[in-house]
């Protein structure tokens, strides 16, 4: 253990471009017929807590989960970026979600500006996808950020907004009069000038309206408001760059719902209901920790924690990806990834014990029967693979 932390920590790797090549493999599982659907970019960050003080940028930290009878926590913090792209299950459009990568913030820079770099890097990788959509959430729908979206043709974002966030009403049509036209119409409030929905889409009552709002500048963008009632003072912004009619989705074939409830009233709601992705994120993050020893590492350098990081979070990519590269275990597609890692580990150590017991065999004994019942039941254990 202590060599491979060194090599961890001291090994001339770069690490950064395990994203690139996670995100190709993962371009590669979606099907032709499903090309033109959009690809989702989760973006979001994650606490490790450690108890010690000896690891390099270890700093107190805000958790608002934190259940330490204190909101701050002793640990570090990571932003990661994952990938959900589609694929066929049973009729039905499923998306895999494959975490890219994790980068530890250090204050040098934002958590906003490490995610835009993040993004920056492997975004050449979906030059030939039409639409890639950034889902985040408040934290992250900020200048810092959002302004990726100018910088690539074919990137968006949908994400939740604080609820005070400045918004207008698109500008009036010029009257004819002197002076400079109005850049924008007035300014709006998410509890007067939003009209809900007679009934619910999925668990909310939605409404919808074009605006300005000054994180988007000058570009047009869609804002959501949604509540759990019509007569509930507790409503949720969201902003989405994309608008229904530029996206190209196959939404009766969709396995989550709302998004495959299909209507003509309902068209305008996409973009809303396709922000239901970013919550995968959160599902990696509790696989991670609870399954996979993200938060167990010993090592001390920032170099090596990521790298030991990143390297964890390879092996539980493969785990989503192999049941969709190889058919001899499709039958893991449906199930969790912890069960296909348990049962892929019990194969390995089978296979493993087989063959250690023919090799073993005293020579001097020759015993055919043993040999050949040996090889019988290896032979039946690969045929049921």
């Amino acid at each position: 253990m202590n060599t491979f932390y060194y090599v961890c920590s001291y090994a001339n790797i770069d690490y950064s471009s395990f994203m690139n090549i996670t995100a190709g493999i993962a371009l590669n599982l979606i099907p032709e017929n499903l090309g033109s659907q959009p690809v989702f970019l989760c973006i979001d960050d994650t606490i490790v807590p450690k108890s010690g003080k000896n690891f390099e940028d270890v700093s107190k930290l805000f958790d608002h989960a934190a259940h330490n009878g204190s909101n701050y926590l002793n640990g570090h913090c990571f932003v990661s970026v994952m990938l959900c792209v589609p694929v066929w299950n049973q009729n039905r459009i499923r998306y895999v979600s494959v975490p890219l990568g994790y980068r530890m913030w250090q204050k040098k820079e934002s958590k906003l500006e490490l995610a835009a770099s993040m993004v920056r890097q492997i975004m050449p990788a979906f030059t030939k996808k039409k639409n890639v959509i950034i889902l985040c959430d408040s934290w992250y729908v900020k200048k810092d950020l959002v302004c990726l979206v100018d910088e690539y043709e074919n990137l968006d974002l949908i994400g939740n907004a604080r609820a005070d966030s400045v918004i207008y009403d698109l500008a009036p049509e010029p009257t004819g009069k002197k002076g400079r036209p109005a850049i924008h119409g007035r300014k709006l409030s998410i509890q007067e000038d939003f009209t809900l929905s007679d009934e619910k889409i999925g668990d909310y009552y939605m409404a919808v309206r074009r605006v300005f709002t000054n994180i988007f500048g000058h570009r047009k963008v869609m804002a959501y408001v949604t509540s759990p009632a019509k007569d509930s003072s507790t409503r949720r912004l969201f902003f989405s760059t994309i608008f229904p009619e530029q996206l190209e989705i196959f939404c009766a074939y969709q396995e989550k719902s709302p998004l495959n409830q299909t209507g003509s009233n309902r068209m305008q709601y996409i973009p809303i209901l396709l922000y239901v992705f970013r919550w995968n994120i959160e599902v990696s993050y509790y696989e991670q920790k609870t399954f996979w020893s993200l938060c167990s590492y010993m090592v001390r350098s920032r170099k090596g924690i990521e790298m030991l990081v990143n390297l964890i979070n390879i092996t539980y990519c493969a785990m989503k990806i192999l049941p969709y590269q190889d058919e001899a275990f499709s039958k893991y597609r449906t199930e969790s990834v912890q069960e296909f890692r348990f049962g892929l580990s019990g194969l390995i150590r089978e296979q493993v014990f087989y063959a250690n017991f023919v090799e073993s065999i005293e020579t001097h004994i020759k015993s055919n029967v043993v040999v050949n019942a040996s090889k019988q039941l290896i032979q039946q254990r690969s045929y049921h693979l």
